[in-house]
């Protein structure tokens, strides 16, 4: 199964999960530098920049995951996300499927009309 992906405006590949088990894939591919994102509340997709991220990229990313939050879709709010490394995730193995561990956290908050403006123009 692929991925959910975009290129943002800087010619930057960024990805994202479309379940646990796609989350799962996605993660075994981040390299330790690249920046990844997941949102605050559960139930959202790991995004990862491909990369060396551009000026611009981290906010893209950010709202992409936002977007496809279930934080976004069950509350039409603004929505907190987590930015970090890959050298940052860990598993446990008595995690689920899906699930992980993060270090060294930095909270983005994405607003509301920044999400909708993401939707219209990449479409859903």
């Amino acid at each position: 199964m692929g991925f959910r992906r975009i290129i943002t405006n800087r010619e930057t590949l960024v990805l994202g999960g479309k379940s646990a088990a796609n989350n799962e894939e996605l993660v075994k591919q981040i390299e330790k530098e690249e920046w990844v994102f997941h949102t605050d509340s559960p139930g959202s997709p790991f995004v990862n920049i491909k990369g060396k991220a551009r000026k611009g990229d981290i906010k893209d990313a950010a709202i992409f995951c936002a977007a496809y939050s279930k934080d976004w879709k069950n509350n039409k709010l603004d929505v907190v996300v987590h930015k970090f490394k890959g050298k940052d995730i860990y598993k446990l193995g008595n995690m689920k499927i899906g699930t992980f561990g993060v270090m060294k956290i930095k909270k983005i908050k994405i607003k509301k009309d920044e999400i909708q403006r993401f939707l219209k123009e990449w479409g859903k």
